[in-house]
């Protein structure tokens, strides 16, 4: 290649990369704000029918038309074969990217003024607010689920978590069962000592109450390390259904939206400890105070809700001092479908952003391939023409 064509490359990429970075502008300072973010909110795929479509069509299709005029006029005058058509042939198609890429740097424009308004750390300081509230945040048709509300789901205090067991007294055509509950512990001990034990004078187990067979009845789990052993094994019988300190809304485990990067079941764990504190330990107030940062998240994320925090505090201590009243329904009005689609989709553009959505990734790379074909064939034939 010419240095004359060297720099022409040179000068159409420097362009190219001065209209990337206005389209970063535009999608920057056009980012509608999180109060627009739903569950069709995408970065940007080409679409072909908004602006940035619109304009990405003419920009693209005039930059081509006049790249390729001044390099047919100014540059397709030398007999190149070999090598330098095989750089030429590099160089056009980077350009052909570069000329179909501006919606790419849209998409960063606006991921960039979207972590502007919202940080990662805010982000996730909403999600574990969310998490430790999440059990007073469901329909009122929720709570008579057993499957989301049940005694397995309590992770604190002691003795929880426990197990349940169902025992068939009377078998036949109406069998007659009995429900039990067992706390969930752990023992480390070292392998040796424990294959050796026989019997409960073994102090390990005259600790526990019960001997080495009836232990290993109630083993959930057996893991061996090293020279150790950890069982994990059903322990005392517990009885929440007469437990004071427990109600409904410690029976959900659930976490609203885990934060990205951290153990689920440690998040799990203290969302439970501080509910826990939130219902017992702390004055009615607190729970009236977290409840107004939830209604300041909704409003933040434009969530339609008609929450009043004083109100659901006295619902919950309402429900939280009379456990065996059936929960027909708590003053926790708001859209919950939004909020959950929020926040969907904003774990999306913030960990998974699709820059380049996936159902547009073949026809986008068939485009290019056929641009940058016809761009170099076009060279090709202005080239053997000056040849001949």
């Amino acid at each position: 290649m010419t240095k004359t064509l060297k720099r022409y490359f040179v000068k159409s990429i420097i362009i190219l990369a001065l209209i990337h970075f206005l389209y970063f502008l535009y999608g920057y300072f056009t980012f509608k704000g999180l109060g627009k973010i739903n569950i069709y909110t995408e970065f940007y795929r080409f679409k072909f029918y908004d602006d940035v479509s619109i304009s990405h069509f003419f920009v693209s299709g005039l930059f081509l038309l006049f790249f390729l005029i001044f390099l047919v006029k100014n540059h397709s005058r030398e007999s190149y074969k070999g090598a330098n058509l095989l750089k030429i042939s590099a160089c056009l198609l980077v350009i052909s990217f570069l000329t179909f890429s501006f919606f790419i740097s849209y998409s960063f424009g606006m991921n960039a003024k979207l972590k502007t308004e919202l940080s990662e750390n805010d982000f996730n300081k909403d999600k574990k607010l969310l998490n430790v509230l999440n059990p007073f945040l469901y329909g009122y048709t929720s709570y008579s689920s057993e499957k989301l509300f049940n005694y397995e789901n309590i992770l604190y205090p002691k003795p929880y978590p426990v197990i349940k067991q169902e025992d068939t007294i009377s078998p036949g055509e109406y069998p007659i069962t009995e429900t039990s509950y067992y706390s969930i512990d752990t023992i480390k001990v070292l392998t040796n000592t424990f294959d050796k034990t026989t019997n409960k004078a073994d102090s390990i187990l005259d600790i526990l109450g019960f001997d080495k067979a009836e232990l290993y009845k109630r083993i959930l789990s057996k893991r061996e390390f090293n020279d150790s052993t950890e069982i994990v094994f059903k322990s005392v019988p517990v009885h929440p259904e007469h437990d004071g300190d427990i109600c409904i809304f410690l029976e959900n485990n659930s976490l609203f939206n885990a934060v990205k990067g951290d153990s689920i079941d440690k998040q799990k764990r203290q969302a439970a400890i501080d509910r826990y504190n939130l219902l017992y330990k702390s004055k009615k107030d607190s729970l009236t105070y977290e409840f107004q940062r939830l209604d300041t998240i909704l409003k933040k994320y434009n969530i339609e809700t008609s929450l009043v925090p004083k109100q659901l505090t006295q619902d919950v201590y309402h429900y939280r001092d009379n456990n065996d009243e059936l929960l027909n329904g708590i003053r926790n009005n708001f859209d919950r479908k939004a909020l959950i689609e929020k926040f969907t989709t904003l774990d999306k553009l913030f960990y998974e952003p699709n820059y380049l959505h996936p159902n547009i990734i073949g026809i986008y790379f068939a485009v290019i391939a056929v641009v940058w074909i016809l761009l170099f064939l076009f060279y090709l034939i202005f080239n053997k023409k000056k040849i001949q």
